[in-house]
């Protein structure tokens, strides 16, 4: 619990301009509807959590997402830095149970947050926050064909803000 205590942050860094700050607003613990994870599974209403939060001096967001229905189990954390050089985000997502790394940029375009880059086989990638409120969002990842075109859905998310963070 010391390194929790360590890595969390009470708010984005003075380092961060607050027109940048695309993720802070995710800071806190979400209910998850799992749509689609690799295919359709809608069906099968599975359901998961996803944890937000500062950490290293209010320099990154970091997440775990993680759920568990059948032969379906995912655990993962995302981290987000902000990296003025590039005045974007640069996104780090790791499973360690599927050894999936992703390295993705995360911008505004035109009033979504878009995040785009490569999967550890080096296929470009692209997780876009749709509608989103303060207290709901959906996540969707796809990744592009080999037609160099066609975005093909492989994740979907949708996730409600618990009312109850002490989940």
């Amino acid at each position: 619990m010391e390194l929790l205590k360590a890595l969390a942050a009470p708010a984005r860094s003075p380092d961060i301009p607050e027109s940048a700050d695309l993720y802070g607003w995710l800071a806190g613990s979400w209910d998850l509807d799992v749509i689609r994870y690799g295919t359709d599974v809608s069906a099968q209403q599975i359901r998961g959590e996803a944890h937000f939060g500062w950490t290293l001096e209010g320099r990154a967001v970091q997440d775990l997402w993680m759920f568990h229905a059948g032969d379906l189990h995912m655990h993962g954390t995302t981290l987000r830095v902000w990296d003025p050089a590039i005045e974007a985000w640069r996104v780090t997502w790791i499973a360690p149970s599927t050894s999936r790394r992703d390295e993705l940029i995360g911008r505004r375009v035109d009033g979504q947050i878009v995040q785009v880059g490569t999967n550890r086989a080096g296929t470009p990638i692209r997780w876009l926050f749709h509608d989103v409120t303060p207290d709901t969002f959906r996540w969707t990842g796809e990744v592009l064909e080999a037609d160099g075109k066609t975005w093909k859905l492989e994740g979907e998310f949708r996730a409600r803000r618990r009312k109850d963070q002490s989940k």
